[in-house]
């Protein structure tokens, strides 16, 4: 399975599609997602950056860029 780093914290994370492990039929769950926010930027997240983003407002790239600086609870 292919990869692609989260554009919230960096970490890479398994993505569908591709032809990677093609011969070896492994199967891993795609761990993230792109999202379009409300200021019509996209963004590939990691469903635990999702899970952080805030949900009381329209999520904005300074919302993604945040997540950078922020730990897990």
């Amino acid at each position: 399975m292919a990869s692609r780093a989260c554009d919230g914290c960096g970490t890479n994370v398994s993505i569908a599609g591709g032809i990677a492990n093609i011969w070896s039929q492994e199967s891993r769950p795609t761990e993230g997602i792109v999202l379009e926010l409300g200021d019509d930027t996209e963004h590939f997240l990691c469903y635990d950056c999702i899970d952080r983003l805030p949900d009381d407002q329209e999520v904005t790239a300074a919302d993604v860029a945040a997540l950078s600086g922020q730990t897990g609870d």
